[in-house]
This record gives structure tokens, sequence and C-alpha cells, in this order.
């Protein structure tokens, strides 16, 4: 008995050592992700004997399986028996921070950020920061790229000597010969800023920061690049008087790099950036430096710059906001909206709009809604979409009229284009426009084109135009579409094009999900009978459709009054399809 309660006992550990050498990775990849329940099948001393043990001897496998592991290690706490045992799930991590896939080695180094805030201090020193030590020390340059990001976890909660070790061997990381590990530390040198003492962050970590900004391997940006993060964080930390001394000589070089990587990076971070320096050094320093990455020769770097108008010009010192804006920024601005790429115009147009805050009614008038004109007519969508995306920032500056009087002959002008793909895009924005610029003054001088819509030659249009409709009544509600948009539309079923009247049926199917069930019986349902009269087989199995799609709100009374007589006839109908619809409909609303 005892004998078969040991064989019991050593099944879970059994059943995972033939899973994990099976030839099917799948399988191996299932038991991976089943060893929270098999570490509990064992129990905390026989997962930290049996289990981690054999897992760190056969970490050799397929990558997924590798991933699955390392996740899988950084919520093991609880089952090794809580903080005073986490230390030894560190030799598997370890060994998973070596491995040559990039996405095991950080998911390995995340795992072990999490479980070395599980650490008393004794066991950081004792066990974590040797295993810091011998990644940092590797022969293999992934065990030190890995290195990288254990530092700033394992450093507030350490001795003062073992915090000298540490700056130590982060400093010879950032010397390192390889760009991969350079660049990681690189990657890493901010959160380590935020975590060591201030007076060492300037004599110690600031050299290293400046060295990495002006890492000069051949053909490799990539240390200078991930060294302009770093500068968000660093900045953060100091004086105004140290950022000028320490940070900004690098910032600007950044910022003229020759690479337009790191340009780039720096115009992706520069309000971040701005944010960290203050508004003093913003004045003298960046906005130059803005104007200049506004102007590159790249267009990924204009594109990013443009991005970031509208929160830079936000953040500058309210008493020079505005003369900075209409000196230095809106020239830049001029260029840009006629820009030779269109990603440049688009990231554009996405944030022009909310210039007219800042800048007021007067500078706007004058200076803004030309640009806005012009990028309202820009043969790219993206950018037509961005500035009609935005109209109420400007309506609530200029008012109503003014908007009228610019902006919307241009919108009407699109909505009237030669190019159906161009009147098609309009449509799509017409919700957001209606909401933004209110039913009184979207039935004066927008209603009509979305009737005309309706009987347009291409089917793409009059597919977009009946739901504009729907989305037009959901926003306005149902006293504006019985009195405005129900007897337009109605009126198109004794048109004499069958398309016209097809296109009634349409609206009248996406408009009785809007009217809800009164409407619905009292305007649209009588309509859809009289329909089932119609000459052209196509109308009318349609009808039989949108009766099935109707009847589905209505009561059985008049399902059987009005509804089942109408499809009875058409279940006769000399047309095949005709019939064929009508028996779906009886069948679907249980007339039969």
């Amino acid at each position: 008995m005892a004998a078969d309660q040991g064989d019991d006992s050593l099944y879970p550990i059994a059943v995972l050592i033939d899973e994990l050498r099976n030839e099917d990775v799948q399988l191996r990849l299932n038991s991976i992700k089943k060893l929270s329940t098999i570490a509990l099948a064992l129990g905390v001393e026989r997962t930290r004997s049996e289990l981690i043990p054999f897992l760190t001897d056969t970490i050799y496998d397929e990558d997924e399986v590798l991933l699955a592991l390392a996740e899988q290690l950084g919520q093991f706490t609880p089952l090794v028996g809580g903080t005073e045992y986490v230390h030894c799930l560190l030799p598997p991590l370890e060994s998973l921070a070596t491995v040559e896939e990039t996405v095991v080695r950080d998911k390995a180094v995340d795992s072990l950020r999490i479980i070395a805030e599980k650490h008393s201090p004794s066991d950081l020193e004792n066990h974590f920061v040797p295993l810091v030590k011998r990644l940092s020390g590797g022969d293999w340059f992934t065990s030190r790229t890995s290195a990288c990001g254990l530092f700033a976890v394992a450093y507030p909660r350490v001795s003062s000597s073992v915090k000298a070790e540490l700056r130590q061997h982060f400093r010879n990381l950032c010397g390192d010969d390889t760009p991969m590990v350079r660049r990681a530390a690189a990657g890493m040198l901010g959160s380590f800023a935020k975590a060591v003492e201030l007076d060492y962050l300037k004599s110690e970590l600031i050299p290293l920061f400046i060295s990495l900004a002006q890492d000069e391997q051949v053909g490799n940006d990539s240390v200078r690049l991930l060294a302009v993060e770093a500068c968000v964080s660093i900045a953060g930390l100091l004086s105004p008087d140290d950022i000028n001394v320490h940070v900004m000589p690098t910032l600007r070089a950044a910022a003229e790099d020759k690479s337009w990587r790191v340009r780039y990076m720096v115009a992706d971070k520069f309000t971040e950036l701005q944010k960290a320096v203050g508004p003093e050094i913003t004045e003298k320093d960046l906005v130059p430096a803005f104007q200049s990455l506004l102007k590159d020769c790249e267009a990924e770097v204009r594109a990013a710059s443009a991005h970031k108008i509208k929160e830079f010009a936000q953040n500058l010192p309210a008493n020079c906001r505005e003369t900075v804006i209409m000196t230095n920024i809106l020239p830049c601005v001029k260029d840009l909206v006629s820009d030779a790429n269109q990603h440049v115009k688009s990231a554009l147009a996405s944030v022009i709009m909310g210039l007219s805050p800042i800048l007021g009614k007067d500078n706007t008038i004058e200076h803004l809604l030309p640009l806005f004109l012009t990028q309202l007519k820009d043969e790219c969508p993206e950018v037509r979409l961005n500035i009609i995306s935005n109209l109420d920032c400007v309506n609530e500056v200029i008012g109503i009229k003014q908007l009228s009087q610019s902006l919307l002959p241009a919108i009407v002008e699109l909505a009237e284009d030669t190019k159906w793909r161009v009147r098609l895009a309009i449509i799509e924005y017409m919700p957001l426009l209606a909401g933004q610029l209110g039913v009184e003054f979207f039935d004066e001088k927008l209603n009509s084109l979305c009737m005309t819509w309706l009987v347009d030659h291409v089917f793409a249009i009059r597919d977009a135009a009946t739901k504009n409709l729907q989305k037009l009544v959901e926003k306005f509600g149902l006293e504006w579409a019985q009195q405005t948009v129900i007897p337009k539309v109605l009126q198109m079923s004794r048109d004499q094009n069958y398309l016209h009247r097809l296109t009634c049926l349409f609206c009248i199917n996406l408009l009785s999900d809007a009217c809800g069930p009164e409407l619905t019986v009292k305007l649209l349902l009588p309509t859809i009978l009289t329909m089932a009269n119609d000459n052209v087989a196509n109308v009318r199995f349609n009808v039989a459709k949108s009766l099935q799609k109707i009847g589905k709100k209505l009561d059985s009374a008049l399902l059987n009054t009005q509804v089942k007589p109408c499809l009875d006839k058409l279940k006769s109908d000399g047309d095949i399809d005709v019939c064929h619809f009508a028996y779906e409909a009886v069948d679907a609303l249980k007339l039969s």
C-alpha cells in the first residue's frame, strides 16, 4: 500500500517528464502551461527539490515553450513556499535570460523583476545580486543584455557597498564592446537613474549618458537612439541649472544628429522632454529645436514633429505662448500644409484644429482658416477626415456663421465631386458633421445633400446614404425623422426608377431599427405592403425580405392581419426568387 502511495506521488513529475520529451511541440507547450497544476499536486517541498531542478536542467526547447516557461516562473512564488524560498526560482530564470531568442530573454527578465520584489534585502544580496553579477560578466552578449534590466529593481534595497558594485557593473555594460549590450544599457539607463541617489546620478550616470548619446558605432545608431529616452527620465530628476549643464548639450546634438532615426526619437519624445526641462529652457532651447525638426529633410521626422504641434503649443509658458506660435511655429505649419508627403499632412491635420482655442478668434480667421480650407481639399482622404473630425474645436472659437461661410462650401463641393470615392468619403463624415453643427444648421445646409445621395447612380453611394440616414435619425431623434426624412424616403416608393424604389426599401429596413415599433407600423409598414404589387420582381422579393425583418418587431395580430396575407400572395408569385423569399419570411416569422 505504501509503495502504491509512493508511485502515486511520483506520477505528476513522471507525466511532465514524458510530455516534455515528446516530439510534439504543442504537447510540450501544453505541459508547460500546466506547470502550476503540477506544482500544486507535488506540494511546495517537492516543487523546490524536484520540479525546479528538473526544469533548470532541461532548458533546451523550442522558443515558444521556453517563452511559456519564463512567463510561468514569474508567478511561481506561492508554489515554492512564498517569499522565504523565492530565490530557488532564480536558477531556471537565469538560464532562460541567456538564451538566443530575444522574446524569451525579455520575458525571463520580466519574471526576474517580478520575483526581485519578493526577495528580502538579505536574500537580494545573497542570491539576486550574485545572479546580476554573473549575467553582467557572461561570455555571451545575451546574458549581458539581460543583466541591464535588473539593476533598477535590485539597487534600492541593498547596502552601500553592494550599490557601489552594481554601479560599477552597470558602468562596464555601458562601455561594452558589443553594440547590443550598450543598446540594452542605454534603454535601461532612465529606469536605473530613478533608483540611484542624486549625487551618484550626477557624478557617475550622467557621464555614462553623455557617452552613450555620442556612441559612434559604424552603421549603428540604436545606442544613441535609446539614449534619447533616458534624456526624459534624467531631466525629470535634475534642477533647471543641472539640466542646462548636463542634459541640454546632448539633447541639442541629438536633435541635429546625422541619423534620422535619432532625430525621429527626439521628435517623438519632444513634449515629454518639454515637461521635464521646464518653461525657461523650453523657450530658450526647445523652440528652435522644434522648428528645426518641423523642417527636417526626412518625412518621418516631420510627421512625428507635426503630431506634437498642438501639445507643444499648449505646454508653452502662458506669457509667451501666442508670440512663439505666431512667430516660430505657424510659418512651419504653413509649409507642412503643402508637404509632399501625405503622412506629414495627415499628422498635421489631426492636430492643427487644436491651435484655434489657443490662438483665439481673430488669429484663427486670419491665419488658420486658409490652412484648414487647403487641407479640406487635399487629395488624401485621411487628411480631409482629420480636418472634418475636429471641426467642433474651430466652431467653438469662431462660431457657426463664420464656419459656414468659410469651410462648408468646400464640404458641399466635395459632396458633389465627380469621383464617387470622394463623395463616399464625405457621406461617411456626415453624422460627425451633423453632431458638430446641430440640427437647424444641418437642415438648412446639408439635409438636401443627404437626400440627393439616395438617388446617386453608384450603388456604393446609395448604400452608404441609407446607413447615413439611420445614424442621423439616431442623432437627431424621431420627431426630426418624422418631419424631415421619412416623407422623402416614402415618396421614393413611387419613383419611376426601380433602383430608387429598392433604395426606399433599404432605407425602411434601417429606419425601422431607429424609429421603433410605433412609427414603423404607422408610416413604414403600409408603404412596404403597397410595394408588394410592384411590377419589378427584384422589388417584390425585397418586399418579402423587408417584411421578414420588420415582422419581428410586430405583434401577432398585425402579423396575421396584414403581413401574412401579403406574404401568401407573394408565395404564389410568377417569379421563383420572389416565391423563395416569401416562403423564407413565412418560416422565419412562424406564420405557416
